[in-house]
C-alpha cells in the first residue's frame, strides 16, 4: 500500500452509499483528511466528531468498515498514530454492530494487520501502548500473540510493557497468567503489576497470598492503570468485584480484606479506593456489609471521607445502623439552608436509623431537601417502609401545605405523598389539603383518598364538596376520590368519558381505572372500543393504552373473546417492536386475568418464555390459561432463569408463587435456594440506594416461596 498518500482512493469511495449514527457518511471523507492536515485543533474536532459518528457510543456501522483501511493508514503514515490506533482498537473491540454482518468491522481492522503490528516498534512509547492495545482487540490470536510476546522481549518502558501483557491475556489468558506470574516483585512498576493481577484473574488462576500483596503494593492503584481500559478505571473495585463473582468464600474474604486494609490506610486516596471497592462489594455480596462495617468506621477520619461513606450507608438502610452514630453529628449541624454535607448526612440517616433521623428532620425542615426527598421516597414502593409520624414534622408539612401557591418543583407531590403515607394520623391536615386542591388537583386529590376513609363520617362530608369542584374543573384524581368517599361513580364516569379522548398515555390510565368499576362502567364501553388505536400502531404507548382498553372491556362486560381479540393484535404488533418488551408483560398480564378463555393467546405466551423479561409474565399467564402445556416445570424454568439474570426478579416471584413449590423439581428448588440464601445479590441494576434493598425484598420473598 501507497502510504505516501495515506488518502489516496478517499474521494473515488461512495461514501453517500453507506451510513454511520447520523445517516449518509458524506462527511466522513473531510473528518479523515482533517486528521493528516497539521491543525491540531482541526484533527481533534475530527476525531471527536469520528467517535461520534462511526463508533457511537460503542456502535459500528458499514461507513466504520469503509473507514478502516484509511484510519489505518493514516495511523502508519504517522499522522496522530497514538489517537487513531485507539479509534481503531475501539472499532474492533465492539460487538453492537448495526446495519452489518457481525464481525464485518473487526475484520476489516485484522485485514490492515501488516500495517499496523509495525507500530509495536514505533519510536514513540505512546503510539506502542496504543498498537498493543487496539492489537489484542483483534482477536486475531496467532500474528498479534506472537508479535506481542516479541514486543515483551525487547520492551522496557512500564507502560508499554503493562499494555503488552494485557494484550497477551487478552488473546490467550493462560500465557498471560503464566507470563504475568514472572513479575510479581516489588522491584517491578506499579503498572507491570497490576497488569499483571488482572492477567491472572482474566486466566481465572487462583488467588493467592503474592496476589494479594501485590495488589496492596500498587495502591493507590489509579495511578498506575491502563488510560485504555475504561471498565477498570477503579482498579482496586474491579479486583474486588473479579474475586467476588467467584462466588467462592475464599475469593470473598480476599476481597473483603483488601478493602479492609485500604479503608485504614494512612493516605486519603488509598481510603477513596477502599471506599469504592466497598461499595462495588455491597452491590454484589450480601455478606459484604456486615463484614465491612468495621473498616468502613475506621475510615471515616474526616468530614470528606464520611460523606463518601454517607451514600453507601444510606443504599444499605437498617444494615448499616451501627454506625448511625458517625451521622449524626453532620446530619444534626445547626446551618442555615444550602448547608449540602448536612443535608446528604441527614439523608442517609433517613435510611439508616429513621427514628433518630425524625427530630433532626422537624428541626431542619424547609433547609434540607436531599433529607426530606429520602424521606418520602422510602414510602415511594407500596410496599416499602414510611417514615415515621410526629406531630412537629405534621406541623411543619402542613405551615408549608398553607401556601400552595408558592410550592415549587416536587414539593406538590412530597408533601401530599409522605401525608398520603401516614393515612388516618394525617387528618389534621385535610383542610389544607382541601385548600390547595385548586393549585395541585392530582396530588391533593390522591392524599385526600387515602387519608380521608378512615375517618369520621362528618369529616369525610367535609372533603367532598372541594373534591366534586376540583372534578368538575377536570380533576380524573378527584373524581377518583369522590367515588372512593361516596361511592357516587357519576363524576368519575364522566372524566373518563373525557380522558379517554385523549392521548394514549391518558387513554390508558382512563381504561385501566375504568376496568376497576367492572360492570358499573358499562356505559363507558363504547368509548373504550372507540379509543382503540384505529390505526394498528406499533408505538408502546399505543399498545399499552390497547392492553388497557382490552382487560377493562373484559372486566365490564365479561366478553372475553373481544378482550382476547385486542390482546391479539397487540401481541402480533409488538412483535414488531424491540422496544416492547415491556408491553408484552403487561399484555401477558391481561390475558392471565382471563383464564382459560385466553387460549387463543397460547401461542403469543410460548414465544414470550424465551425472552428472560418476558418470561415471567408469560409462565404465569400459561398456568392460569392453558392446563398442562406447556409442563409446569418448563414454567418454573422460566421464571428461575428470568431471577437468575435479573431481568425481571419480582415478576419471576409471581410466576413461581403461581407455579406452586410442586411444580419445581429437585434441581430447581435448590437454585431457588441459592438465590434465596446465596451470597450473590440477584439484582445487580437500577438505582444504587433502591436495587440493594430491593434485593433484600426479593431474598425475603423467595425464601417465603420456600418455606410455604
Amino acid at each position: 500500500m501507497d502510504l505516501v498518500d495515506p488518502l489516496a482512493g478517499l474521494d473515488s469511495f461512495p461514501w453517500d452509499s453507506v451510513s454511520h449514527a447520523y445517516g449518509s457518511a458524506g462527511d466522513v471523507p473531510a473528518l479523515l483528511r482533517a486528521l493528516t492536515d497539521p491543525d491540531d485543533d482541526a484533527a481533534e474536532e475530527a476525531l471527536s466528531e469520528l467517535y461520534g459518528n462511526v463508533l457511537h457510543q460503542g456502535t459500528v456501522y458499514p461507513a466504520t468498515v469503509a473507514a478502516v483501511p484509511f484510519l489505518a493508514r493514516i495511523a502508519a503514515a504517522g499522522h496522530r498514530a497514538e489517537d487513531v490506533l485507539a479509534l481503531l482498537g475501539g472499532m474492533a473491540e465492539s460487538g453492537d454492530e448495526s446495519g452489518m454482518e457481525p464481525g464485518a468491522v473487526r475484520a476489516a481492522v485484522v485485514a490492515q494487520l501488516p500495517l499496523l503490528i509495525p507500530l509495536l516498534g514505533d519510536e514513540s512509547a505512546g503510539v506502542r501502548r496504543a498498537a498493543a492495545w487496539a492489537l489484542a482487540h483483534t482477536r486475531a490470536v496467532g500474528d498479534v500473540r506472537d508479535a506481542l510476546r516479541a514486543r515483551w522481549e525487547r520492551e522496557s518502558e512500564p507502560g508499554v510493557r503493562a499494555e503488552v501483557l494485557a494484550g497477551i491475556a487478552r488473546l490467550d489468558p493462560a500465557a498471560g497468567a503464566a507470563l504475568a506470574a514472572t513479575v510479581l516483585e516489588p522491584e517491578q512498576p506499579g503498572v507491570v503489576r497490576l497488569a499483571a493481577v488482572f492477567a491472572h484473574l482474566d486466566a481465572g488462576a487462583p488467588w493467592t497470598e503474592p496476589l494479594q500483596r501485590t495488589m496492596l503494593s500498587v495502591l493507590p492503584a489509579e495511578a498506575v492503570r491502563s488510560e485504555f481500559d475504561q471498565e477498570r478505571g477503579e482498579p482496586l473495585a474491579s479486583v474486588v468485584e473479579a474475586l467476588l463473582d467467584r462466588d467462592q468464600e475464599g475469593a470473598r474474604e480476599a476481597a473483603f480484606a483488601l478493602i479492609d486494609a485500604a479503608a485504614r490506610d494512612g493516605r486519603a486516596e488509598v481510603r477513596t479506593e477502599g471506599l469504592w471497592a466497598a461499595e462495588q462489594a455491597c452491590q454484589h455480596s450480601r455478606s459484604a456489609p456486615a463484614r465491612l462495617l468495621p473498616a468502613l468506621r475506621a475510615a471515616a477520619v474526616d468530614e470528606e471521607t464520611l460523606l463518601g461513606i454517607a451514600s453507601l450507608l444510606g443504599s444499605l438502610g437498617p444494615a448499616a445502623a451501627p454506625l448511625a452514630d458517625l451521622l449524626l453529628p453532620l446530619a444534626g449541624r445547626n446551618a442555615e439552608e444550602g448547608d449540602d454535607p448536612a443535608d446528604r448526612a441527614l439523608a442517609a440517616l433517613v435510611h439508616v436509623a429513621p427514628e433518630q433521623a425524625l427530630p433532626l428532620l422537624t428541626a431542619a425542615f424547609g433547609r434540607r431537601p436531599r433529607a426530606f426527598g429520602a424521606a418520602v421516597g422510602r414510602g415511594i414502593r407500596t410496599d416499602g417502609p414510611v417514615f415515621p409520624y410526629a406531630d412537629g414534622l405534621l406541623a411543619a408539612v402542613r405551615a408549608r401545605l398553607a401556601h400552595p401557591e408558592e410550592l415549587k418543583g416536587n414539593e406538590p407531590w412530597q408533601l401530599t405523598h409522605l401525608l398520603a403515607c401516614w393515612n388516618a394520623a394525617a387528618a389534621p391536615a385535610l383542610p389544607e389539603l382541601c385548600a390547595a386542591l385548586p393549585h395541585h388537583p392530582h396530588q391533593a386529590a390522591r392524599a385526600i383518598a387515602a387519608i380521608a376513609p378512615a375517618c369520621p363520617a362528618e369529616v369525610r362530608t367535609q372533603v367532598v364538596e372541594p373534591l366534586r369542584a376540583a372534578a368538575e374543573a377536570g380533576s380524573l384524581a378527584a373524581a377518583q376520590a369522590v367515588h372512593t368517599l361516596t361511592g357516587d361513580p357519576a363524576p368519575l364516569l364522566h372524566r373518563l368519558r373525557q380522558e379517554l379522548g385523549g392521548g394514549a398515555h391518558e387513554v390508558a390510565a382512563a381504561a385501566r381505572i375504568a376496568g376497576e368499576l367492572g360492570s358499573r362502567a358499562a356505559e363507558l364501553a363504547p368509548a373504550l372500543r372507540e379509543a382503540l388505536s384505529a390505526s394498528g400502531s406499533d408505538t408502546t404507548p399505543a399498545l399499552d393504552a390497547d392492553t388497557a382498553i382490552a382487560e377493562a372491556l373484559w372486566r365490564i362486560t365479561g366478553d372475553a373473546a373481544e378482550a382476547v381479540g385486542v390482546l391479539d393484535s397487540v401481541l402480533t404488533r409488538a412483535a414488531e417492536n424491540a422496544w416492547a418488551r415491556w408491553t408484552v408483560v403487561r399484555a401477558a398480564r391481561a390475558a392471565r386475568s382471563l383464564g382459560p378463555a385466553a387460549r387463543p393467546l397460547v401461542p403469543h405466551l410460548e414465544a414470550a418464555l424465551d425472552d428472560p423479561v418476558r418470561a415471567p409474565a408469560a409462565a404465569a399467564a400459561l398456568a392460569a390459561v392453558a392446563s398442562g402445556s406447556p409442563a409446569r416445570d418448563a414454567l418454573a424454568e422460566a421464571a428461575l432463569r428470568s431471577a437468575e439474570l435479573g431481568a425481571d426478579p419480582d415478576g419471576a416471584c409471581e410466576a413461581l408463587e403461581a407455579l406452586g413449590l410442586d411444580a419445581l423439581t429437585p434441581g430447581q428448588v435448590r437454585r431457588a435456594t441459592v438465590l434465596a440464601d446465596g451470597d450473590r445479590r440477584v439484582l445487580l441494576s437500577g438505582v444504587v440506594d433502591e436495587f440493594i434493598r430491593r434485593d433484600e425484598a426479593l431474598r425475603a420473598r423467595i425464601g417465603r416461596f420456600l418455606t410455604t
